[in-house]
């Protein structure tokens, strides 16, 4: 049996501004941006950068309807939600800052590698992390 994560659903109140971020400031790959009239929605796919294609991509939802509109920026409660990993923390993090993406917890050095938490446009928490090698 094979399976994987295709996409992660992150719900957002706007593609565009929601694109400006992932792209502009992070630096992510649009994979897809369709739109589908028969729902009035886009089909919105993008990927860190470097990732392989067969990688999980992150599939932007926009809100629709109070009870979705509740959950943008708080998809995991206040806790981290996502964890990207990165082959150079130092790069990624002075590139970030400069960008004005807000952290939420500075650099820390754990047993598992180096590690700060920033917060998206909307206010979901983020992993940015470098793993350590494996000894």
């Amino acid at each position: 049996m094979v399976q994987f994560l295709a996409h992660i659903a992150l719900i957002v109140r706007d593609y565009d501004e929601a694109l400006a971020f992932y792209i502009g400031k992070l630096g992510f790959t649009l994979v897809e941006d369709s739109y589908q009239p028969e729902q009035d929605k886009r089909w919105v796919m993008i990927r860190p950068p470097g990732a392989p294609e067969s990688a999980t991509t992150i599939l932007l939802a926009r809100a629709v309807g109070p009870e979705q509109a509740a959950a943008i920026g708080n998809q995991a409660a206040g806790r981290v939600f996502l964890f990207l990993a990165t082959d150079d923390f130092e790069r990624d993090f002075a590139a970030y800052s400069a960008a004005g993406v807000r952290f939420v917890r500075p650099p820390a050095s754990q047993p598992y590698g180096k590690v700060a938490v920033f917060e998206d446009l909307y206010g979901n928490r983020w992993d940015l992390i470098e793993f350590a090698a494996h000894r």
